[in-house]
Protein backbone atom coordinates (compact mmCIF):
# COMPACT_ATOMS: atom_id res chain seq x y z
CA UNK A 1 0.00 0.00 0.00
CA UNK A 2 1.42 2.76 -1.14
CA UNK A 3 1.36 7.03 0.03
CA UNK A 4 -1.68 7.91 -1.86
CA UNK A 5 -3.67 4.34 -1.28
CA UNK A 6 -3.26 5.01 2.84
CA UNK A 7 -4.22 9.09 2.54
CA UNK A 8 -7.51 7.53 0.20
CA UNK A 9 -8.05 5.64 3.67
CA UNK A 10 -7.80 8.22 5.71
CA UNK A 11 -9.48 10.81 3.92
CA UNK A 12 -12.40 9.18 1.85
CA UNK A 13 -14.45 12.03 0.99
CA UNK A 14 -11.15 14.83 0.06
CA UNK A 15 -10.60 15.19 -3.26
CA UNK A 16 -7.38 15.84 -4.97
CA UNK A 17 -6.65 19.21 -6.70
CA UNK A 18 -5.39 19.58 -9.94
CA UNK A 19 -1.93 20.77 -9.57
CA UNK A 20 -1.46 23.99 -11.85
CA UNK A 21 1.79 23.43 -14.53
CA UNK A 22 4.50 25.52 -13.50
CA UNK A 23 5.22 28.40 -16.00
CA UNK A 24 8.92 28.66 -17.28
CA UNK A 25 10.19 31.40 -16.79
CA UNK A 26 10.60 32.22 -20.58
CA UNK A 27 6.84 33.33 -20.56
CA UNK A 28 8.02 36.14 -17.99
CA UNK A 29 10.87 37.48 -19.93
CA UNK A 30 9.18 40.07 -23.06
CA UNK A 31 9.85 38.62 -26.60
CA UNK A 32 10.86 40.75 -28.56
CA UNK A 33 10.73 41.43 -32.78
CA UNK A 34 14.01 42.96 -33.16
CA UNK A 35 17.32 40.29 -33.26
CA UNK A 36 19.60 40.59 -30.36
CA UNK A 37 22.96 40.43 -31.41
CA UNK A 38 25.78 38.01 -30.24
CA UNK A 39 29.10 39.28 -31.18
CA UNK A 40 32.41 37.96 -30.36
CA UNK A 41 35.24 40.66 -29.04
CA UNK A 42 38.66 40.11 -27.31
CA UNK A 43 39.45 41.96 -24.28
CA UNK A 44 42.63 42.19 -22.97
CA UNK A 45 43.42 39.34 -25.13
CA UNK A 46 40.96 36.59 -23.76
CA UNK A 47 37.92 35.94 -25.85
CA UNK A 48 34.10 37.81 -25.02
CA UNK A 49 30.95 36.84 -25.79
CA UNK A 50 28.31 39.91 -25.90
CA UNK A 51 24.36 40.44 -26.41
CA UNK A 52 23.03 43.70 -26.86
CA UNK A 53 20.08 44.51 -28.57
CA UNK A 54 17.50 43.67 -26.05
CA UNK A 55 14.64 46.20 -25.59
CA UNK A 56 12.70 44.81 -22.81
CA UNK A 57 12.80 45.64 -18.87
CA UNK A 58 16.08 45.45 -17.59
CA UNK A 59 14.94 42.98 -14.55
CA UNK A 60 14.08 40.84 -17.70
CA UNK A 61 17.68 40.99 -19.30
CA UNK A 62 19.34 40.44 -15.83
CA UNK A 63 17.54 37.35 -15.27
CA UNK A 64 18.38 35.50 -18.74
CA UNK A 65 21.84 36.64 -18.42
CA UNK A 66 21.72 34.83 -15.22
CA UNK A 67 20.76 31.39 -16.44
CA UNK A 68 22.22 31.26 -19.56
CA UNK A 69 25.73 31.97 -17.06
CA UNK A 70 24.36 29.22 -15.16
CA UNK A 71 23.02 26.62 -18.51
CA UNK A 72 27.47 27.39 -19.48
CA UNK A 73 28.60 26.75 -16.14
CA UNK A 74 30.75 30.16 -17.15
CA UNK A 75 31.50 33.66 -15.73
CA UNK A 76 29.68 36.84 -17.36
CA UNK A 77 28.52 40.41 -16.67
CA UNK A 78 25.45 42.60 -16.93
CA UNK A 79 27.02 46.16 -18.22
CA UNK A 80 25.29 48.58 -19.92
CA UNK A 81 22.24 46.61 -21.48
CA UNK A 82 24.63 43.94 -22.15
CA UNK A 83 25.76 40.94 -21.40
CA UNK A 84 29.01 40.06 -21.57
CA UNK A 85 30.09 36.64 -21.20
CA UNK A 86 33.60 35.35 -20.27
CA UNK A 87 34.80 32.94 -23.68
CA UNK A 88 33.63 32.11 -26.61
CA UNK A 89 30.09 30.20 -26.66
CA UNK A 90 28.09 32.30 -29.54
CA UNK A 91 26.80 28.67 -30.75
CA UNK A 92 25.62 27.51 -27.60
CA UNK A 93 24.06 30.53 -26.58
CA UNK A 94 22.21 31.67 -30.19
CA UNK A 95 20.83 27.91 -29.63
CA UNK A 96 19.53 28.80 -25.76
CA UNK A 97 18.11 31.59 -27.00
CA UNK A 98 16.53 30.43 -30.25
CA UNK A 99 14.93 27.61 -27.76
CA UNK A 100 13.50 30.24 -25.95
CA UNK A 101 11.56 31.91 -28.85
CA UNK A 102 14.21 35.06 -29.70
CA UNK A 103 15.42 36.20 -32.80
CA UNK A 104 19.55 36.27 -32.43
CA UNK A 105 21.50 37.37 -34.99
CA UNK A 106 25.56 36.55 -35.49
CA UNK A 107 27.82 39.53 -35.95
CA UNK A 108 31.88 39.03 -36.47
CA UNK A 109 33.10 36.16 -37.58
Amino acid sequence: MDLQDQLKNLFPDHKPEDTPKETSKTSDIWMQDDPIICKYEKRKGKPTTILEGYTGATEDFKALAKEIKTQLSVGGSFKDDKIIIQGDYRDKIMQILKDKGFNVKRVGG
